[in-house]
């Protein structure tokens, strides 16, 4: 949990601005950033009571839980939409402030944005100004690499500048913006300004990487909770069956790599992951470990390393059921790029954890498990998730391929 405010009962706490998050490479519900090292997300009581009652083994591989704070729809005088978190006692503080006087370019990042669904795009993608996004970026993200990508989405989706020409076929990943769009138009046809929602204080799993590389993976051979409507049941049973998630109990849904060769991010969508064979799937894990010139071989072993040591954790436990939740694999794609610039051998440079690797489990809404607080009386599930474990196992088995250079 997190640690008490250092302020008194009586003293007010400035609201926080809520960002989008840059990156989030899949999934549907917006993340946001509350702050450096924290992300926050709508509150789903079954997520919840999940990591309130999160097995001591598992905490290793899931994002550390830091409470609950209220947020609320604000619109500006020229009706741009943006989500404001209140902080309370005992929620933690924040760099990005809502003061009238702040100067800090990132504040006023989304609020230069130009929000706009795409007509013509399949996915209402969004569009917004290059000049005013690049500008903002670089005086805000100084140090960091602005994100970057060959989309794979269509092309009235790309970027335009201020005289609506599209400079570059290259642009930021917007699945983030897309979600976080998306949820700013469901939250305003719902609720008033006024009204507060609750949402899930999360760490950000990516804050000590500074060229984060992320494949997010949608685990096991089954994505649908034991509420499901019966139309939403024959949906997801479909999306199993047309995927990898029959095959290998495991697809694509997002990722994001960092290519040293163009200086840019490569990004794949949760449509992209979908259309993958068996061999596509493979290709892809390959990709993910590619950095543009040459194939990462140093991270096989501590990625394998880790989801050996997750399998362990999952075989132990007992009824639980983690349909539709992800697998996040993550590492930093600058370190190679230095220890390069600096002629050292690579484990040399960085000691005993040379890759930075990190394996973690996120998305718990649709998760069950017997005395789950917000579903006392769970469909009773016995043993562990066979099918999570069926997708661990075929995943470790490629990884192990590339290893052997299969």
């Amino acid at each position: 949990m997190v640690g008490q405010s250092p302020l008194g009962p009586g003293e007010g706490r400035a609201a926080v601005l809520l960002q989008p998050f840059v990156h989030q490479v899949g999934g549907h519900m917006s993340m946001l950033t509350y702050d450096e090292h924290t992300i926050c997300k709508p509150l789903v009581s079954q997520e919840l009571s999940f990591y309130e009652s999160l097995p001591l083994a598992m905490r290793q591989f899931t994002p550390q839980y830091k409470g609950i704070v209220s947020v609320h729809l604000k619109k500006d005088s020229l009706g741009n939409l943006t989500l404001i978190a209140s902080p309370g006692l005992g929620q933690p503080d924040s760099c990005s402030r809502l003061d009238n006087g702040s100067s800090d370019p990132a504040v006023t990042l989304w609020h230069k944005c130009k929000w706009a669904a795409s007509a013509s795009s399949e996915h209402g993608l969004v569009k917004w100004s290059h000049t005013q996004v690049t500008k903002t970026f670089k005086d805000s993200c100084s140090g960091k690499m602005l994100l970057r990508t060959d989309l794979q989405y269509h092309t009235d989706s790309l970027l335009e500048d201020a005289n609506g020409k599209q400079p570059e076929r290259k642009s930021y990943n917007p699945w983030g913006l897309h979600c976080h769009r998306q949820h700013l138009n469901r939250m305003s046809s719902k609720h008033n300004e006024n009204k507060l929602q609750q949402f899930l204080l999360l760490e950000n799993v990516v804050s000590k990487y500074s060229y984060p590389c992320i494949l997010d993976l949608k685990m096991g051979t089954r994505q649908h909770g034991d509420d499901a409507s019966e139309e939403k049941k024959a949906r997801h049973i479909k999306k199993c069956e047309q995927s990898t998630s029959a095959s290998l109990g495991v697809r694509v849904c997002g990722m994001q790599v960092y290519q040293v060769d163009t200086g840019h991010f490569l990004c794949k969508d949760k449509y992209y992951g979908r259309k993958l064979s068996p061999e596509g799937f493979r290709q892809t894990l390959r990709q993910f470990l590619c950095n543009g010139n040459q194939l990462r071989t140093d991270l096989l072993e501590p990625i394998i390393l880790r989801l050996k040591a997750l399998l362990s954790v999952i075989r132990k436990q007992s009824s639980y059921r983690f349909y539709s939740s992800s697998l996040l694999i993550i590492y930093d794609g600058q370190e190679h790029k230095e220890s390069a610039d600096h002629h050292l051998p690579f484990a040399k440079t960085h000691g005993s954890n040379p890759s930075r690797v990190d394996v973690r489990m996120i998305d718990f809404a649709h998760t069950t498990f017997k005395g789950s607080k917000s579903n006392p009386n769970p469909t009773p599930h016995d043993g562990p998730d066979h099918g999570y474990i069926f997708g661990l196992e075929n995943l470790i088995k490629i990884l192990q391929n590339l290893s052997e250079g299969k």
